[in-house]
């Protein structure tokens, strides 16, 4: 007497898929005039802050004035463009740098006391506000976890216009781990009341620089 299970087996094992081809490439249904301005409007609205660079000269420069008006004093960096090459610790003396992949010590430990972490991102989501960060080799996941700011630095020629247009458009084998990050960290309890920064960076400002 046979199981159900096998005569669902049974039933799947005579289906003939006729001849059918793969379905059409997938095609995204968003249409954006303005990606920039669209990622923009979305990550403010989501409580994170934009700042627009001419260049990646000026996107340091302005990361610059962000550290300055933090305060910043202890700061851990991704080893990515633009930031890969720097001489950080010259170029903004005064503050203490940890950048992964690169510096000795404890990482875990300089995250958790750190003023700031700053990274680049693998693409920008016009839709969203989001970005999306691998980790990898000078690519620590924590740099833009553990640290109370953020700091994104992010060419305008990554911005696409949504998730699956990225997946659809992207090669090669996935990282460990894939990070997206759609402004502050945000918690509701249940009666709805909105804290920002309860599990990760209570700031996230993207630094957007060069043409889209």
């Amino acid at each position: 007497m046979s199981t159900a299970r096998e005569e669902i087996l049974t039933a799947l094992r005579g289906k003939e898929r006729g001849g059918s081809s793969a379905p059409a490439p997938w095609r995204s249904r968003q249409q954006f005039d303005d990606l920039a301005a669209r990622f923009t409007a979305t990550l403010t609205g989501l409580n994170g802050e934009v700042i627009r660079a001419a260049s990646a000269d000026e996107a340091l420069d302005r990361l610059g004035d962000v550290l300055r008006s933090l305060g910043a004093a202890r700061v851990v960096a991704n080893d990515e463009p633009p930031l890969a090459g720097v001489d950080l610790a010259a170029r903004w003396p005064g503050i203490t740098w940890h950048v992964v992949g690169r510096t000795e010590g404890d990482l875990r430990a300089f995250c958790a006391n750190a003023d700031a972490g700053v990274t680049g991102a693998d693409v920008a989501l016009a839709e969203t506000g989001s970005v999306i960060i691998s980790s990898g080799p000078g690519r620590g996941r924590m740099a833009s976890l553990l640290p109370p700011v953020h700091i994104a630095l992010v060419a305008a020629e990554r911005l696409t216009s949504d998730i699956l247009t990225w997946a659809a458009a992207r090669s090669g084998d996935l990282p460990a781990n894939l990070t997206v990050i759609s402004g502050p960290s945000k918690t509701a309890d249940i009666e709805q009341t909105l804290a920002i920064g309860m599990h990760g960076p209570k700031r996230m400002i993207v630094i957007l620089y060069g043409e889209s």
